[in-house]
């Protein structure tokens, strides 16, 4: 291996013809990739990113490609620079591009990544370029710290991060003197003279919001939080179900950038004391439609809102593609295939619930049928549906939608959630008459479905008779296929997992280790596990008003269901997740 070039040669840019030969000379690159390199013409973009671009073979790891990531570690060892991710969530923007300026970074293509209280780490992707170091230095009374990144990362998040500081510089220039500004805010700072907040249609608010929904689509964020504090505004993103903070906005930058979301929903901007819901269309990175639903909250430092993301891809995926396969989806289609009775699945908020209910419809949504919906609020829509939103303001709620789709003709009907008496009554009905009915329940199980019915006030006998089955499901971390590593099984939180039916413990697990692609968490992606209960004649057998739900679940777990640990267990076996991620969503069994 060569020894550090940066202290034996000048300074100088990286040059296509000598990073060839380095590599030649290290055993990476073979003689007639060299000889194909060196014939290249002149060019024009950064010599990394060219020679990642061929995808040339590795000559010292046969079968693999000189991709971005190998051609780094090797520039990075030879010139002595650690290899630096440029991770946007763990960036704290504001304070980046407050270390220099834009034109200073574009025409040096250096970034500052991190702004510590002893150091500044900066990225570049010239590790021999030194002559903006002592400068940088001076100005900022700090040392620095050097590492390599992707110089396509580092022009990119570039432009992205002072476009983004810029325009938040100036909403808070544009802010505005207005009187009554904060009405709503229980807790504000009363600053004397402040200024109010900026104009929602101010062309920096736009720009903010734009750039937030698209980051948000790109980092593929489930729902987007807009919290108020007394000072900044928090922004954070549900990814994988586990919330991430991306940036921290003046609180009036804040405010303005949820009025211009009410409006682009078509909410009351004025109104600030109530709650609000709302929805808007837009465009994701590659031209698809995707659908968000709003919501607004009066908090004790001004009103909060939650974008939630719909990803209408979502709708055609394939069951098994949500992980709804073999035995489980098997029951699931004998349960749907029915032409009338009542089909429930379970879980809390945020379990995939819609995603399966949609997913089944549109699959029975045929040219013969006659399918529709009542939801609180529509959620997504969908052309093969007829589909009718709940509104409380004039008294049209699940019970009495239903009974109005009821004379609509309707040969299976969704109804978002089943809550009260008179909605589980109206379902009954309509099960009783030869429709299909699908919707939701709110339980841990399903076993306790059957429970919350009769809670509710069904008579015993018309749950036997209606109900064909309830699924209750979970969403669990998927491992990332790219960085994933077997490692040995803790036999007892094996046991503990699959309690109280025995299961053949694997040989090995998998672990997360944390990559580029899952952004070091170690997982990417999620997927359901389910426990399919079907009404069976020895289920029903067990259906009275005194009903243990223990009893079912013993019933019908030696019938071949699978409780929602055991649907888990599964997938940590094909070492498809952890058992502390299926430990964290799946309920513990009562005794």
């Amino acid at each position: 291996m060569a020894t550090n070039f940066g202290e034996q040669l000048m300074e100088h840019r990286l040059n296509l013809s000598t990073l060839a030969r380095e590599l030649h000379e290290d055993g990476r690159l073979g003689e007639e990739e060299l000889a194909r390199v060196g014939k290249s013409s002149i060019v024009k973009v950064h010599p990394l990113v060219f020679l990642a671009e061929q995808k040339l073979p590795d000559a010292a790891s046969p079968g693999r490609t000189l991709t971005m990531e190998s051609l780094l570690a090797w520039l990075g060892e030879r010139s002595g620079q650690a290899v630096y991710e440029i991770d946007p969530l763990k960036i704290n923007v504001s304070a980046v591009s407050e270390v220099m300026s834009r034109a200073f970074a574009e025409r040096h293509r250096i970034l500052a990544v991190e702004v510590l209280e002893d150091e500044v780490v900066i990225a570049s992707g010239e590790p021999y370029i030194r002559a903006w170091e002592s400068n940088l230095e001076h100005v900022l009374r700090k040392p620095i710290r050097r590492v390599l990144a992707d110089p396509r990362a580092i022009a990119r998040h570039t432009s992205e991060f002072y476009t983004m500081a810029g325009s938040v510089r100036g909403a808070r220039g544009a802010e505005r003197a207005e009187s009554g500004a904060g009405i709503g805010n229980l807790e504000q700072m009363l600053d004397l003279g402040a200024m109010s907040e900026p104009d929602a249609n101010d062309q920096h608010i736009v720009n903010i919001v734009d750039w937030l929904l698209q980051y948000a689509f790109e980092q593929r964020a489930s729902d987007i939080h807009v919290e108020p504090r007394r000072d900044v505004c928090n922004v954070r993103f549900r990814i994988d179900g586990v919330l991430h903070s991306v940036y921290e906005l003046p609180q009036q930058v804040g405010a303005a950038m949820i009025s211009r979301v009410k409006i682009l929903g078509r909410m009351d901007v004025a109104e600030k004391r109530r709650p609000q819901d709302g929805r808007l269309k837009t465009r994701g990175p590659e031209g698809n439609e995707v659908e968000l639903r709003l919501a607004t909250l009066p908090t004790a430092f001004g009103e909060k809102l939650v974008m939630r993301i719909f990803d209408p891809d979502v709708l055609q995926r394939s069951f098994e593609q949500l992980g709804l396969a073999d035995q489980d989806l098997a029951r699931w289609k004998q349960m749907t295939d029915t032409g009338n009775g009542i089909v429930l699945v379970t879980g809390p908020t945020g379990s995939g619930k819609t995603t399966t209910l949609y997913s089944t419809l549109r699959q029975l949504a045929t040219a013969e049928v006659n399918v529709c919906t009542i939801e609180d609020p529509i959620e997504m829509v969908e052309g093969a549906f007829n589909q009718m939103q709940v509104n409380h303001s004039i008294d049209l709620d699940f019970s009495s939608g239903v009974r109005a789709l009821m004379r609509q003709d309707p040969d299976i009907i969704m109804i978002g959630e089943i809550r009260d008496l008179e909605t589980a009554n109206m379902a009954v009905q309509a099960a009783l008459t030869g429709h299909l009915v699908l919707s939701t329940l709110h339980t841990n199980d399903s076993p306790s479905s059957i429970s919350r019915l009769l809670e509710l006030g069904v008579p015993a006998y018309l749950i036997k008779a209606t109900v064909r089955g309830v699924m209750s499901q979970r969403l669990v971390r998927i491992l990332c296929e790219q960085c994933k590593e077997p490692g040995p099984l803790d036999l007892d939180a094996w046991q503990q997992l699959t309690s109280p039916r025995e299961m053949a413990p694997p040989q090995q697990v998998m672990n997360p280790v944390g990559c580029k692609a899952c952004r070091d968490t170690g997982y990417l992606g999620r997927q359901g596990i389910y426990e399919v209960l079907l009404n069976t004649p020895a289920v029903q057998a067990q259906i009275t008003s005194h009903l243990e739900s223990a009893k079912i679940r013993d019933i019908a777990m030696g019938e071949g269901m699978h409780t929602l640990r055991l649907s888990g267990a599964s997938r940590v076996a094909r070492g498809e997740t952890t058992i502390e991620e299926v430990m964290r969503v799946a309920p513990l069994l009562d005794a």
